[in-house]
């Protein structure tokens, strides 16, 4: 942005504006919504602010730290937020129109249905009436931005630029990407369930192991994109022609009667994703390598001493799961929900313990508060940005 169409602040100024935005907020007297219209805050420092419904149209946010910061609902048209540090800050609903974000860091931010779309902003010139402010890039930029694991449910991208930005596990459900450039875009693990992509490019993009169920792909040419292990629609799973629903009933009751009916089940490579069931079912040293249980709600299950290496359980919801003694080598937990979850030793009798294995499983962003992982082995396990207040670690191995 031009310097000269920007005003600068003291520390006075400042701190009053924000005061006057927390009474707002509180609903008390002489409280005001703050307005940082054309303001520049470059280089700023305002982690955890609460800015909410605030006006910072035309802002200058230039490598600004605003990690954890509140902007939902704001007004960011056209703001400058290039390098900015956005790590786990809300922008729910944020009007982002020609916000230029080129370089910013959004890991974990959550930007439910934020606009951003490209736009521009015209400004009074005493001298020439009208004129458009630029950002040194095209308005509406997100390159080389970074978004891994970060919520953009239902945004609005339309025409974005986005080239070699981080997509990484970001949840991208139901956004409107239509002509998006998203060349050399890093987009593995990505949810694009119900995203619309037509005519966007993805030349160069890695897409490994994206949901794209029911994404629109019209005008997309996928060939020039690494789709490898992309999840698409699920589809009925037939073992010896036995549905998967029975094969697991029949795993349940053996589970239940300690072996005097049904029988033990392996079901390797499985997708469980149209299975009708599995809150608190008895599943007990079900073998089920490399299966897929993607976004299930398992809460509360029963998978003591299973065979889970290489599964798929991101985004499930395993709260409370009872997994002691299973192994979980090389499983996928992204965003996964492990809550309260037994992931200690199981007393196999005789002073024998088995050792639940999480060795060179993926837990990125997932909820292990109040877990139990006592004496786990978590060899390479990969623990980014994993939330785990409370959870128990005594001799864990990694």
């Amino acid at each position: 942005m031009s310097a000269a169409t920007l005003q600068m602040l003291d520390k006075t100024s400042l701190h009053t504006i924000l005061n006057l935005h927390t009474w707002f907020k509180m609903g008390r007297a002489g409280g005001r919504l703050a307005n940082f219209s054309y303001i520049d805050l470059t280089d700023m420092k305002l982690e955890g602010i609460d800015l909410s419904d605030a006006i910072l149209t035309g802002a200058r946010l230039y490598g600004a730290s605003l990690r954890d910061a509140n902007f939902t609902r704001a007004n960011l048209f056209g703001c400058d937020l290039r390098n900015a540090d956005l790590r786990f800050a809300r922008l729910d609903r944020a009007d982002l129109r020609g916000a230029c974000l080129r370089g910013a860091n959004l890991t974990a931010a959550s930007l439910i249905g934020a606009d951003l779309r490209e736009g521009q902003i015209a400004f009074k010139d005493g001298e020439r009436g009208l004129r458009l402010m630029r950002h040194e890039k095209r308005p509406g930029e997100l390159d080389y931005a970074i978004l891994s694991g970060a919520d953009l449910s239902g945004a609005r991208m339309t025409g974005t630029m986005a080239m070699s930005t981080d997509f990484r596990n970001a949840n991208l459900a139901g956004a409107i990407m239509s002509q998006a450039r998203l060349r050399n875009a890093h987009m593995d693990g990505a949810v694009l369930t119900g995203a619309d992509l037509s005519s966007a490019d993805v030349t160069g993009a890695s897409m490994r192991g994206a949901i794209m169920v029911e994404t629109k792909l019209s005008g997309v040419d996928l060939k020039s994109a690494d789709t490898t292990g992309v999840l698409n629609e699920p589809i009925s799973v037939f073992i010896d022609d036995q549905p998967l629903d029975e094969i697991l009933a029949t795993h349940e009751a053996w589970v239940k009667t300690g072996g005097a009916s049904g029988a033990r089940q392996t079901v390797s490579g499985a997708d469980f994703r149209l299975v009708r069931n599995l809150i608190r079912r008895h599943l007990t040293t079900l073998d089920a390598d490399s299966s897929c249980f993607y976004g299930l709600d398992m809460e509360g299950v029963q998978l003591q001493g299973a065979n889970l290496i290489n599964a798929d359980f991101r985004r499930c919801n395993l709260r409370g799961a009872d997994l002691r003694g299973a192994r979980l080598i090389g499983a996928q937990l992204t965003h996964a929900c492990l809550e309260g979850a037994k992931l200690g030793p199981l007393d196999l009798g005789g002073g024998r313990l088995m050792r639940s294995d999480l060795s060179r499983a993926v837990l990125a962003y997932a909820d292990l508060r109040g877990a139990d992982l006592t004496r786990a082995r978590m060899l390479e396990t990969d623990t980014d940005h994993v939330r785990d207040k409370g959870a128990n670690y005594t001799l864990v191995e990694r």
